[in-house]
């Protein structure tokens, strides 16, 4: 999945949080720190890993029990990102899925690393919904 962080995404995160740090909006304040330019919040981030969890892989029906979340370098306005998901562990009895999720800028160099635990909260079997993911991505 590839997402560009746009002004206008950020602004609404920001909005929506009432999060005030002038760190991820005022460009003079910015630039006096070590970042030099306005960066996005972390926790819009993983924001955008929960939302494609939900939307695709696993997809509808899960939730999240647990995110680890580690980022190895600080993300800028208007960076684009891949983001890649993949299936490391099923656990039919405790209805879970694991999953390793790395984003990279464009140049290919990674910007975060994490593991996300969703749990399956509706009636089907984690396998009935594992080959249709998998059939479908």
């Amino acid at each position: 999945m590839t997402e560009t962080l746009e002004d206008s995404q950020i602004l609404l995160y920001l909005g929506l949080t009432k999060d005030a740090n002038p760190l991820f909006i005022q460009t003079e304040f910015a630039e006096e720190t070590i970042n030099d330019a306005p960066i996005v919040p972390s926790i819009m981030l993983m924001g955008i890993i929960s939302s494609n969890i939900s939307k695709h892989l696993p997809g509808p029906g899960w939730n999240i029990v647990n995110l680890t979340f580690n980022l190895l370098r600080n993300v800028y306005h208007g960076e684009t990102l891949t983001f890649h998901f993949e299936i490391i562990n099923i656990d039919e009895l405790k209805r879970t899925m694991t999953l390793s999720v790395k984003a990279y800028d464009y140049d290919d160099e990674r910007l975060l690393n994490s593991v996300v635990i969703v749990e399956l909260n509706t009636k089907e079997k984690v396998s009935d919904v594992n080959e249709s993911t998998t059939s479908n991505n």
